[in-house]
């Protein structure tokens, strides 16, 4: 026990704690024999605004194990399904597709980890310049710039080839998210849902001119994102149906109509548009339970056209079974909800909020489309599987959407007290 050195009035001190200074109360420097430092907290990394205190924390490491995963099966997928074709063209070498996926694998994940790290509100300043830059781009595809494949003009060659449409896919959300965020009660009444949609179109539409599978997905998010920040359900539902009922119109009134037909009597056509349809149904079918292994698809031998690209999911059952599939959908259902789940934590937060909404409803809608097509629920429509299907420019732009949406799992915002 510790005394005063007033002797008269002997009266103990309190016990020194570990850590605790001393000396303020009972005279400069007596600190005491037992004075230890408190050990260094790790420091919380913090971004004030000016209604909420951000907190920063570790990425969501369930989406990056999910991405990680997915895009392993993708490589093994791709290469199981394309060395036959690649050895029969691409200068004989079987591993073509192959090397090509890995090197869009690689610039990716460097695409994923920049974004990751970079705060999702650097976008905000950059959001005219992104929006209007994916513009031009699609306009450009209808220069001599832009290059055909398949009788399809959707890709530019700038040295090398890219598909612009799936940069705007990105862009639009960002733009979405931004203009919503800074415009609160935009979508509270009609003329705010129309200027919305002003903004939607214009892309969409330009998109639409080639690639009607793309314009799809961009206008299902777009409708998402109203549905999720409109206060009045009745403006998304509307939108949604006018939408639907023009992409229906589109589709039986032009040279698409061949696939609906293709779709409801594949057998009838299996020459022609059906053939594609009816080959997937075939390898659907021929993998059973476990399927017939790796490398082991008899319909990528010659039979399966482009199997590498929007149909790989028809192989993935071939050859991994409805286990292997069932493996697959599960590690999307988990990507999905783990998405929805960072959008609701950062509800306080609108543009983390509407940028997480607007990458997971791209991810689910493209998954949707895709497997519907293979299973032959829907119309053929060309829509690869996120992650999976061969395709340089949306394997870089989803796994730089990851990065995107692994960036806002690091944020938590919460209201000053």
């Amino acid at each position: 026990m510790i005394y005063m050195n007033n002797y008269s009035n002997r009266q103990p001190l309190p016990p020194i704690r570990r850590g605790s200074y001393q000396g303020s109360n009972y005279g400069r420097g007596n600190f005491g024999n037992s004075y230890e430092p408190e050990p260094k907290k790790p420091k919380k990394t913090v971004r004030k605004t000016n209604k909420k205190i951000i907190y920063r924390g570790q990425i969501d490491y369930v989406i990056l194990l999910c991405v990680i995963l997915l895009v392993a099966i993708g490589i093994i997928m791709v290469f199981s399904s394309s060395y036959y074709t690649a050895g029969q063209g691409e200068d004989g070498d079987m591993y073509a597709f192959l090397k090509r996926d890995i090197i869009y694998s690689a610039i990716g994940f460097v695409a994923m980890y920049i974004v990751s790290r970079i705060d999702y509100q650097f976008l905000k300043p950059w959001v005219k310049f992104i929006y209007f830059g994916s513009i031009i781009l699609l306009l450009l595809v209808f220069t001599p710039l832009g290059v055909v494949h398949n009788g399809a003009r959707r890709w530019l060659n700038f040295g090398f080839e890219f598909q612009p449409s799936e940069i705007a896919k990105f862009a639009l959300i960002i733009t979405l998210a931004d203009v919503l965020d800074r415009n609160p009660n935009m979508l509270s009444s009609w003329k705010g849902v129309f200027r919305y949609l002003g903004i939607m179109i214009l892309p969409t539409g330009i998109v639409a001119l080639e690639n009607l599978s793309t314009a799809i997905v961009i206008g299902g998010i777009s409708v998402v994102l109203l549905f999720v920040y409109s206060p009045k359900i009745r403006y998304s539902l509307a939108i949604g149906a006018a939408g639907m009922a023009g992409v229906i119109a589109m589709i039986f009134g032009s040279w698409r109509s061949d696939r609906v037909e293709a779709w409801l009597h594949p057998e009838s056509v299996s020459t022609e548009k059906g053939y594609q349809v009816l080959q997937s149904l075939y390898s659907v079918a021929s993998g059973g339970m476990f399927g017939l292994g790796i490398g082991g698809s008899r319909q990528k031998l010659g039979y399966m056209p482009e199997a590498q690209n929007d149909i790989i999911f028809a192989i993935i059952c071939e050859e991994l079974g409805w286990f292997g599939a069932a493996i697959v959908v599960t590690l999307f259902i988990v990507l999905i909800w783990r998405g929805i789940y960072i959008a609701i934590r950062n509800s306080k937060e609108p543009f983390a909020m509407l940028l997480a909404t607007g990458i997971t409803s791209m991810i689910a809608i493209q998954v949707i489309i895709n497997i519907a097509v293979v299973t032959n629920t829907i119309p053929n429509t060309g829509i690869p599987l996120p992650f999976i299907s061969y395709g340089g420019t949306s394997l870089v732009m989803m796994l730089a959407s990851m990065g995107l949406l692994m960036n806002i799992s690091r944020y938590h915002g919460k209201e000053r007290g």
